[in-house]
């Protein structure tokens, strides 16, 4: 067996949430927004495509011709403005398979990555990719399989609403949980469903409690949690490593630095994502037989 089929790993190519935040205070973490690749049994699963997508793109030029799985979570401007500009889309000879819930309006994911392709506002059409691209339109709750890959899904707490994901391989298992607002008086059961025992959780955590309830400026109804409620939900569900992803554009590192020192007292197993980092939940160079204890990190 191949060193690509025995592994589990995360790479981060997009971590921001809302709008692409570049600039020189936002250089340690990233401002591109959300795009996770994982490398999973032989398969590669890339979820949610904003802008980090273009970056994963271009590092595909040397895998080609490629098969790859696109999950995304809903279809809001930050989760899919990095598809028009996915190179390898554009190249014969490639196939994706595009996974996505159709929205409360009844527009699949296939309506919708074409709708923003459209003029006048952008000037080459989805038609125009040269790949294959295979649609897949999903509902809450269902499972897909892949092979011995197997991906649950949920309703998350989000305007227009979104969908959360849990990958599963052979005993191995990590949650894409994001666009997700917590709720004031219980735990999500679906998120923490999603999330139970998982060797890898990555959550929605745009913002901090103050700024959640700030009597000035509310974020109540935004769609968006907290890292604090990250840390009560990895407690619940027993993760092994939190991760706090969907940055807020105004959070600048030396800030993600201060979130992420407080969030390590509470959780010591807790990280913020970070562009270019990788989590090796099973490493290439180690058997699926050996016991993890977790996740490890690279830069």
């Amino acid at each position: 067996m191949s060193s690509m089929q025995n592994q589990f790993t995360i790479h981060f190519w997009g971590v921001r949430g809302s709008i692409p935040s570049p600039g020189p205070h936002t250089v340690r973490y990233g401002g591109n927004t959300p795009c996770v690749e994982m490398r999973v049994g032989g398969k590669r699963l890339i979820f949610d495509g904003g802008t980090g997508l273009r970056v994963l793109g271009q590092s595909l030029f040397s895998h080609m011709p490629l098969e790859a799985y696109m999950f995304f979570t809903h279809s809001h401007w930050d989760h899919i403005q990095g598809f028009p500009f996915f190179l390898p889309a554009f190249i014969k000879g490639n196939c994706f398979h595009i996974y996505g819930a159709m929205a409360p309006n009844g527009a699949t994911i296939q309506q919708r990555l074409n709708d923003q392709m459209l003029h006048p506002n952008f000037p080459v059409p989805l038609q125009i990719m040269g790949a294959q691209l295979k649609f897949y339109n999903l509902e809450m709750g269902d499972s897909v399989e892949l092979g011995d890959v197997r991906l649950e899904t949920g309703l998350l707490n989000h305007p227009g609403e979104a969908m959360g994901y849990r990958v599963n391989w052979r005993g191995y298992s990590a949650a894409y949980i994001t666009d997700t607002e917590h709720y004031p008086d219980r735990l999500d059961e679906t998120v923490v469903r999603l999330a139970h025992n998982a060797d890898v959780l990555i959550y929605d955590a745009t913002y901090t409690d103050e700024e959640y309830h700030s009597p000035k400026s509310s974020k109540v109804g935004w769609g968006h949690s907290t890292w604090q409620e990250a840390i009560k939900v990895a407690k619940a569900a027993n993760v092994k490593q939190l991760v706090i992803f969907h940055h807020d554009p105004l959070h600048d590192d030396d800030f993600l630095d201060m979130v992420g020192e407080q969030a390590v007292k509470l959780f010591p197993n807790t990280l913020l994502a970070r562009e270019g980092i990788t989590l090796e939940i099973v490493p290439p160079s180690v058997s699926v037989t050996e016991d993890l204890q977790e996740a490890k990190v690279t830069a």
